[in-house]
């Protein structure tokens, strides 16, 4: 059975990411030093050689395919946004750490959510989704791999959710721009939306 492989990739560094605070719909760019980082991992890591990329619309996930999928044909989907996180957009864990209500957040629960922000069962709803869009795509067009550059809350709760074997979120990180390679066929797919984690992505040489 024909199987397809899939990159599942985290966006590079941001100042956000460096300074700590949370950003979802926050459209940063990738820092000065993200950058430099991802063109130290194309010397140090072997990217897959890919036929197309999906990316989240935001500026840091399409300027991470540009870098370390130069040349490929992208696809923006906006379904792969990161999490919307309402009032704690912009502040870092020791202002919020105060809050009653993000104290309440960390609890966790598929319908907890961030006050004016989204729910994690919205945001896996969404990923599935974009995900069943870009796995359909790809068997109609017959390709053997593509990539998907994302941020870390999407590829954690999405391998969770659809990966075998099976993980909690918080079992299966990855640095920036690094992520996970999975195998996707048509039966396991079609029959209970899953597909199989292979391991981690890029390479080393």
């Amino acid at each position: 059975m024909k199987g397809y492989r899939l990159y599942i990739m985290r966006h590079g560094r941001t100042e956000a990411n460096e300074k700590g605070i949370y950003i979802g719909k926050t459209d940063y760019s990738l820092s000065e030093a993200g950058k430099r980082e991802l063109l130290d991992k194309l010397d140090e890591f072997d990217y897959p050689g890919v036929e197309r990329v999906y990316t989240s619309p935001l500026k840091r996930c399409t300027e991470t395919a540009e870098i370390i999928f130069k040349d490929r044909e992208t696809i923006v989907v906006p379904d792969l946004r990161e999490l919307d996180f309402g009032e704690f957009e912009g502040l870092g864990v020791e202002e919020l750490i105060k809050r009653d209500d993000y104290k309440e957040w960390l609890k966790g629960g598929i319908e907890n959510s961030p006050p004016g922000g989204e729910a994690l069962s919205d945001m896996i709803v969404r990923v599935y989704q974009a995900l069943d869009r870009i796995i359909r795509n790809m068997m109609d067009e017959e390709f053997n791999a593509t990539a998907i550059v994302t941020h870390s809350g999407i590829i954690s709760n999405m391998l969770s959710c659809f990966g075998l074997p099976k993980y909690k979120p918080n079992e299966i990180t990855c640095e920036p721009g690094e992520g996970f390679e999975v195998l996707v066929t048509t039966q396991m797919w079609h029959q209970a939306q899953a597909f199989e984690i292979l391991g981690r992505a890029p390479f080393l040489k």
